[in-house]
């Protein structure tokens, strides 16, 4: 499967003692995981552990202390449904802040799992800092949400015909150093883009492992011209669970055409990794209009048993900044359409299922739009749907407003590196992803810090993959010169808020200094694709065009940029912020001199999905212009 961070077992003086749970606990589920999985692309031997676990808050930070990751008592927990958010309903300032939180579940392993499996949990998304036991025993630990984490489960820990308890500690106080920081404007007020939600944010998986895991599996095709042949690559790692050495055969699929990827003997406990490629002449291409995917799967086998499948949906394209610098695809320059969003709801925060995910794309597709863009990469679901149905993804790492004085820190920078390399790793059998961005909003005059961190990042990226440009999202003010720290980019994103915000080098409040802004640096960055990766406008009254918050305001805001927009032939896009209505802070203003605190109300839907004034207005705006 695509790497990720993997934890194994603490050292042993971290552990705790061992804790039997009570099977006839009232209140303690223990049933065993589902077969189902929210995602196709993936691993066999998937189970999910979604459904009713028991939650407890923890505001003063007594748990650890007070036994709560060996305790059996179900005292003060509730019993909640994972994925969950457990402060949806605070719109305190303290429950923005952040704060503890812990989750447990008993269960059994799967009905006819195999005696010698060996185990590990899959976290989705966890935010922020989790710490996770096994009857008891306490595992490992992981910092960072919106990227997923596995926990290898000792052989000695697992209960095999009982019942296992799982527990996990999530706090979500984070710190400037954190992915997104917590950070503070000038007056000392909490900043931030996105609501802190604290728990288990998407769902959880129980992975059997039958003695040989394909823990990282790349299969990447590439283009170089439109009518030319593909490449095919397979990069695969196996690792040998099992305490005697394997021979294994590793073997792909590319639509009908089967490939020997490679065979080994693998010691106990190691890993080896297996690579080939595949000219594939005349390759049905993707595109946005006819998203063609290929058969990629790959599977490995020891003695003529196939013990593990990964399941991938390839799409053969080429995405690449021409020598004019506009991003073509499949060798046509594009002026794509796009919108951002979170996945965000009113009762659920960011734990939302499938439904409600396919529900927010299909509106995107409604707006007219061809890309869609969040501040972190999106549930493998809602890539899934966009590969089938021809959205364009820009991926993203939540490195966002990180000041260049973190990035000079070698740990901040080695941690925001690894989210961007994971980020491709994972990600890159998507060919809706057009884009991999190394970040948002970082200082506009680039540090030494922020140009290490983009150069390190930039190389990570393409030692994976070479099929994608790579790009930042940043925010231009007036009076910024040319910045060589940008050298390693692809493409530039510019989020331009003419009209609207007044930042603190320039007054970006006169919407004059758009055009000019805007030519400027096209000519800074003339051999580099540059698309409008935000512009918005505050509205939720009605009321006159020239009063700011008015949706008649928003309205003729919006107009004026698309005018501005559609005066620059090289640009790539243009992407409105946002799609729908957020939360993102208890004292979120947004320029509004009459908000809707800590909604943000940029939107073209209001926060239950439904459309505003200006969803139709946009709609047409964009359906208007030929984007591929």
């Amino acid at each position: 499967m695509p790497r990720l961070t993997r934890l194994f077992l603490l050292a042993a003086g971290a552990s705790l003692a061992l804790a039997a749970p009570a099977a006839a606990q009232s209140g303690a589920p223990g049933t065993a995981p589902s077969a189902k999985v929210l995602y196709e692309q993936g691993p066999s031997g998937r189970f999910l552990l979604d459904g009713t676990w028991l939650r407890r808050l923890d505001p003063s930070d007594t748990g650890l202390q007070s036994g709560w990751a060996t305790s059996t008592d179900t005292a003060d927990w509730t019993k909640v449904t994972v994925p969950n958010a457990w402060n949806v309903d605070d719109e305190s300032m303290a429950s923005y802040l952040g704060g503890v939180g812990w989750y447990r579940r008993d269960f059994r392993l799967p009905a006819g799992a195999a005696a010698s499996a060996a185990w590990i949990v899959r976290f989705e998304s966890v935010n922020y800092a989790a710490t996770v036991w096994l009857n008891g025993r306490r595992l490992a630990t992981h910092k960072g949400a919106f990227e997923p984490f596995e926990v290898a489960l000792p052989a000695s820990a697992v209960k095999r015909g009982e019942l296992n308890r799982l527990v996990v500690r999530i706090d979500t106080r984070r710190t400037e150093s954190d992915l997104p920081p917590a950070i503070t404007d000038a007056r000392g007020r909490p900043r931030g883009g996105w609501w802190n939600y604290g728990g288990i944010l998407r769902e959880v998986y129980l992975r059997e492992v039958r003695d040989i895991d394909l823990e990282q599996v790349n299969v990447i095709p590439e283009l170089p011209c439109a009518r030319c042949a593909a490449t095919v690559r397979w990069s695969v790692t196996a690792r040998n669970y099992s305490s005697r050495p394997k021979a294994v055969d590793i073997a792909g699929r590319f639509g009908p055409r089967s490939v020997r990827v490679g065979s080994a003997r693998i010691a106990p406990g190691q890993a080896r990794t297996f690579t080939t490629s595949l000219k594939v002449p005349g390759p049905r291409l993707w595109s946005p209009s006819r998203p063609y995917l290929y058969n990629g799967d790959v599977s490995v086998s020891s003695g003529g048993t196939r013990l593990q499948t990964v399941s991938r949906r390839l799409g053969v394209r080429s995405l690449v900044v021409d020598a004019g610098g506009r991003l073509t695809l499949n060798g046509r320059r594009v002026n794509i359409r796009g919108v951002g969003m979170h996945e965000d709801s009113r009762d659920r925060g960011f734990a939302v299922d499938n439904a409600y995910r396919q529900k927010q794309l299909a509106m995107v597709r409604e707006l007219g739009a061809g890309l869609v863009r969040a501040h972190y990469p999106l549930h493998p679901n809602s890539l899934e749907w966009a590969d089938r149905n021809g959205l364009l993804v820009w991926s993203e790492v939540p490195v966002f407003q990180v000041s260049g004085a973190e990035l000079r820190k070698d740990e901040v920078r080695r941690r925001a590196v690894a989210a961007f390399s994971g980020m491709v790793q994972r990600l890159n059998g998507h060919p809706a992803i057009a884009v991999w961005s190394v970040g948002n909003e970082l200082s506009a005059r680039v540090s030494s810090g922020q140009e290490a961190y983009i150069d390190e990042a930039v190389a990570a990226g393409r030692a994976i993959d070479r099929t994608r440009p790579i790009g930042i999202a940043m925010a231009p003010v007036p009076n910024v010169d040319c910045q060589q720290g940008y050298s390693a980019l692809d493409l530039i994103g510019a989020n331009v808020y003419y009209g609207w915000y007044i930042g603190s080098d320039g007054n970006t409040a006169d919407r004059e200094l758009l055009s000019g802004d805007l030519d400027r640096l096209r000519a800074c960055y003339p051999k580099k694709a540059i698309a409008i990766t935000e512009f918005g406008f505050e509205a939720n009254r009605n009321g006159p065009a020239e009063e700011r918050g008015t949706f008649e305001f928003q309205r003729e805001a919006m107009d004026y940029d698309l005018k501005v927009f559609a005066s620059k032939p090289w640009l790539s896009g243009q992407f409105y912020w946002a799609l729908q209505s957020f939360r993102v802070r208890p004292n979120w203003e947004g320029g509004n001199p009459f908000p809707q605190s800590p909604i943000h109300e940029k939107g073209v839907l209001d926060f239950d999905g439904n459309k505003r004034p200006n969803f139709d207005f946009l709609r047409d705006r964009f359906r208007a212009v030929r984007q591929f």
